[in-house]
């Protein structure tokens, strides 16, 4: 769907009201000119049937004069019939065949009565008027019916509306004008900023500072936020390559080195050993990958895209189980707790599942030793579920507590095995969730506990 200029939408938003506005003003001006010139006209008509009853009258029932006649054509523009007639009826002058009064229409005396009617197929407009005059012949009550066509009036009419329209015409062009005129010197401030932005460079997320609009103030504002968010992100991200470059370097360098020592083993047994450690670091590698990889997805995936129940008990106990078989051979148990009622969340399952595997592995490979024993307690509460994976080893140091959930962070006890992404990847995924992922206070070993909270009832 395509979506107008805002020049385009303020100048029809305002035209096509002003538009309206004169058809309707067109409409009652016309209304009004056709009364106008009705009123003109009527009361013209009503001037000549006095003068024409008056003018018979003094030339004793002859019929005008044909100089009055002509003046009272030249003057209305339409040709004047009459009739006058006297008591009882008799028709004194004038034409013989007038219009004939509407049916119920009574004529007093005195009062003049103005109807339409139609003579020979032409609509004409007529008056009648009943008078007493007294006059020696002709005294008592005289009717004076007098007519004329309607084409001049009707030509008024249009004359009236043509000049109306004319003129709404010229103020809606020049109304269209100014307002053209108007929105585009209004709305130069934004062209401005528009060329101020397509000006900078990719690398420049600096704040808007010039003078803007207030009715824009909002928008910059949301802008230069966007702005501090996005130098934030991408200093993040930079700050993050680099450190995973780091990280990666001294891994695949092992990794180049042992394949070539490999190939140059004196004999069976070398090359095996050789290729062993080849394998343990490839593995190691590959875990570090992986973590970096979930970081990443951590960071750009929205939970509100992919928000299903998860069975948490089932998914603690899938992760546990995997660990279990791996760890058995190191004489380390995993011991599963299950307290309160089980409810699922709702959330990301893999993210989950990375998180679960990360605390979990922690605890088997950096905290425990062979015939120690790893304890995974899950506490369903009334607000939020609790994971506590606790250990039995020497514990977090107590001035590595304070960083040990920061990325590529080793403390002194894991520093030659870890690579520091595995707690800060839990932490971010209980985030995510809502939730949050803390050292809890243990008298032996360390203990991580994991709150994701249920989600609000509908």
């Amino acid at each position: 769907m395509r979506i107008l200029s805002l020049r385009k939408r303020l100048f029809l938003l305002i035209i096509i009201p002003l538009i309206v506005v004169a058809g309707i003003a067109a409409v009652v001006r016309f209304v009004m000119a056709e009364q106008l010139a009705r009123t003109v006209y009527d009361n013209t008509l009503l001037t000549v049937a006095l003068t024409i009853s008056r003018d018979v009258v003094m030339n004793e029932g002859d019929i005008l004069a044909e100089q009055l006649l002509d003046s009272l054509t030249k003057a209305l523009g339409d040709p004047v019939y009459y009739q006058v007639s006297g008591p009882g009826g008799r028709f004194f002058t004038g034409y013989s065949d007038p219009p004939p009064v509407p049916p119920g229409v009574e004529v007093g005396g005195g009062q003049p009565v103005f109807y339409d009617s139609v003579t020979d197929e032409r609509p004409v407009r007529a008056v009648v008027l009943r008078e007493f005059l007294a006059e020696p012949r002709f005294g008592g009550w005289v009717t004076v019916k007098v007519w004329q066509t309607v084409r001049q009036r009707e030509a008024l009419t249009r004359s009236l509306l043509a000049q109306s329209l004319t003129l709404m015409a010229l103020l809606i062009a020049t109304a269209a004008l100014l307002v053209s005129v108007a929105i585009s010197r209004g709305l130069r401030p934004l062209d401005d900023l528009r060329e101020a932005v397509n000006r900078r460079s990719p690398d420049d997320l600096s704040p808007i500072r010039r003078p803007v609009p207030t009715e824009v103030r909002s928008l910059v504002a949301a802008m230069n936020s966007l702005f501090s968010r996005l130098a934030e992100a991408f200093a993040l991200r930079e700050r993050f390559i680099s450190d995973a470059a780091h990280q990666l370097r001294n891994p695949v360098a092992a990794i180049q080195a042992q394949a070539e020592a490999a190939t140059t083993a004196p004999d069976e047994a070398s090359l095996r050993a050789r290729v062993e450690v080849l394998a343990t670091t490839a593995r190691q590698t590959g875990r570090l990958t992986q973590q970096l990889l979930s970081i990443e997805r951590i960071r750009g995936r929205s939970l509100l895209a992919k928000s299903d129940p998860v069975d948490l008990e089932a998914l603690v106990k899938t992760v546990a189980g995997r660990h279990f078989e791996r760890s058995v051979r190191r004489d380390i148990g995993i011991a599963l707790d299950v307290r309160g009622a089980p409810r699922p969340i709702r959330g990301d399952d893999l993210l989950l599942e990375e998180a679960l595997e990360n605390l979990i592995d922690n605890a088997v490979v950096h905290g425990s030793s062979p015939g120690d024993e790893v304890l995974v307690v899950m506490d369903f509460r009334d607000q939020a579920a609790f994971i506590t994976v606790c250990d039995q080893g020497p514990g977090i140091p107590a001035e590595d507590a304070p960083r040990i959930f920061e990325r590529f962070y080793r403390s002194s006890v894991t520093a030659s095995r870890g690579c520091g992404l595995g707690l800060a990847i839990a932490r971010e995924a209980a985030e995510a969730h809502g939730g949050d992922l803390t050292l809890a206070p243990s008298t032996r070993g360390a203990c991580f506990e994991l709150r994701l909270p249920y989600p609000d009832p509908a």
